[in-house]
């Protein structure tokens, strides 16, 4: 009886000492957005946060207009038609995912800016004047949609490619017979059912596409992230920083709810899978058309940027076998492998505490820790900085005055800071994979062991983990993985001195100098290709709603 009552009070307790460390930054950003602001915020609101908001806005709208065309369409044709390589094409459409959208954007500002290469040759061929712009400017709002759009359609592609397979062959085939065109059947049939799940992955597009800073910034369009890092780098004012941030955040709550709108007639979509769906074969030129429109993507959003960098890394790329290039590696692992453990068992104690105590309290406990993904790093960590200076300088104090010790900052003075935003923002990822795969087991299993009198945690350790090594091991790859690539957080709080891949990346061709950060450009890419082409494996959308 007391080791049951003692259980009964430990798991929710670590629930909420979970919840509540990862509700303050969300806290402090409603507080943000709300509180009326000092002079240096009311400056900005009167001079250029219309700007922010309506670059934002509308890079949001063309990424979402790129992505939807890009997806649904490559989707639709790899289900429903059978083209040349379409077997090789249906995995590799989800590939350019593994790569940030950062390190797509620097190789194509690289290629087409005024005096990049292939203006140059186009100038040469055509005889055209050497002041000549022959090509639109990269660096611009269009630009920079999309080089977003072209890293991030496969969130859409891969949800709307599942809901497809998931459709029952015989009303498509009913509707063919009926007389209605192909075009017909995917407006009126295909499309309207599969939309919850197209628009679960445009939710997602456009929250990475709200929280990213490597591409905006590296093509002057100025947005609610970029306006961020000038107030707080450049001017140096904290209180304007955390208030921009807010309405981010704002923003990123409009997306969450208008996706959980969308979504909401999707129990009653008709589904089946009593008849498969049959592909029509495309002959002739119809077939190669096909085919094109599903390579462009893939080689405009990876094999492309990829080949450069490896021809940059080949010719004048950093040396990856020399000691500084070993820090950088050794700084981007350690911290994304401790993040991805933390995470890992975090999120084991989440999804067992949610099974063993289903309460309107773990539950919502639950839901609060796992909010961090909709919040970009970048708002993390501003909101974070703030509390985590005024704790550093307290604890400062305390070990000053009583024990006689000068650490200095212990949180942000240190990795700490970084390592714990990051499992703020990637937890959910972990959770996600862990919670499906515990849903898989029986509860029938807790019961028996339970007879046999095991206590909760013998039983979560001598049943469960045994059968979800594979759900915990792919979401502390998949956490490991985002933070490989995670930049706008990493910018922020890393320590003095303190270089991983990404920031080195970043600075590198910050100071347009793309052919040394091709190396480590290159590494981040090879080594994301992995969860990519997991992902592109996975052919129901239950599976792809995990990850």
């Amino acid at each position: 009886m007391l080791t049951n009552r003692t259980s009964s009070f430990v798991w929710p307790l670590g629930t909420l000492l979970i919840a509540v460390p990862v509700s303050l930054p969300l806290l402090l950003l409603l507080w943000a957005a709300l509180a009326p602001g000092g002079d240096s915020w009311v400056h900005m609101r009167d001079t250029v946060l219309a700007v922010y908001m309506a670059n934002t806005v509308g890079l949001m709208l063309m990424v979402a207009v790129l992505t939807l065309v890009i997806g649904v369409c490559t989707a639709w044709l790899s289900v429903h038609y059978e083209f040349p390589l379409r077997a090789l094409l249906v995995p590799a459409l989800a590939l350019p995912l593994a790569a940030p959208a950062y390190v797509i954007g620097y190789v194509y500002a690289d290629m087409l800016e005024f005096s990049g290469p292939v203006q140059a040759s186009l100038r040469d061929l055509f005889d055209f004047s050497p002041q000549a712009a022959v090509l639109p400017a990269i660096r611009s709002l269009p630009g920079a949609a999309l080089v977003i759009a072209l890293v991030l359609y496969p969130y859409v592609y891969l949800l709307a490619r599942g809901s497809f397979l998931q459709q029952s062959g015989s009303l498509h085939e009913a509707a063919r017979a009926l007389g209605a065109s192909p075009i017909r059947v995917f407006w009126r049939g295909g499309l309207p059912v599969a939309w919850p799940a197209v628009a679960g992955g445009l939710a997602l597009v456009l929250m990475e596409t709200v929280a990213d800073y490597g591409v905006v910034e590296h093509y002057g369009v100025p947005t609610l992230t970029t306006g961020i890092f000038r107030t707080w780098f450049a001017m140096g004012e904290t209180a304007a920083a955390l208030q921009l941030a807010g309405w981010l955040f704002v923003v990123v709550c409009v997306l969450v709810v208008a996706e959980q709108f969308a979504r909401r007639g999707q129990r009653f979509n008709p589904l089946a899978r009593h008849s498969e769906l049959l592909r029509h074969r495309l002959h002739g030129w119809r077939g190669w058309f096909a085919f094109l429109l599903c390579f462009l993507p893939v080689f405009l959003g990876l094999l492309l940027p990829l080949g450069v960098l490896t021809h940059m890394a080949w010719r004048t790329g950093q040396n990856p076998l020399t000691a500084s290039f070993f820090e950088l590696v050794a700084n981007s692992v350690s911290v994304a492998g401790v993040a991805a453990l933390m995470c890992a068992g975090a999120a084991l104690w989440l999804a067992y505490a949610e099974r063993l105590h289903p309460s309107r309290w773990v539950t919502g406990g639950v839901r609060i820790a796992t909010l961090g993904y909709a919040v970009p790093g970048l708002v993390l960590a501003v909101a974070l900085l703030v509390p985590l200076i005024s704790i550093d300088k307290w604890l400062a104090a305390l070990l000053r005055d009583h024990l006689d010790l000068r650490w200095g900052l212990i949180l942000t003075g240190s990795v700490a800071a970084l390592v714990f935003v990051y499992v703020a923002r990637f937890l959910t990822v972990a959770f996600n994979s862990t919670q499906a795969g515990l849903t898989q087991i029986h509860p029938q299993l807790d019961a028996a062991a339970r007879s046999l009198g095991l206590a909760p945690g013998a039983v979560l350790r001598r049943v469960h983990l045994p059968l979800l090594r594979p759900a915990v091991l792919t979401g502390l790859l998949l956490v490991f993985l985002d933070v490989m690539k995670e930049l706008p957080a990493t910018l922020i709080l890393r320590p003095f001195n303190f270089e991983t891949l990404a920031t080195s990346v970043y600075r590198y061709a910050s100071d347009e100098r793309l052919a040394q950060a091709s190396t480590a450009a290159l590494v981040i890419v090879v080594v994301s290709l992995v969860p990519a082409f997991m992902l592109s494996r996975l052919r129901e959308s239950k599976n792809l709603s995990e990850f």
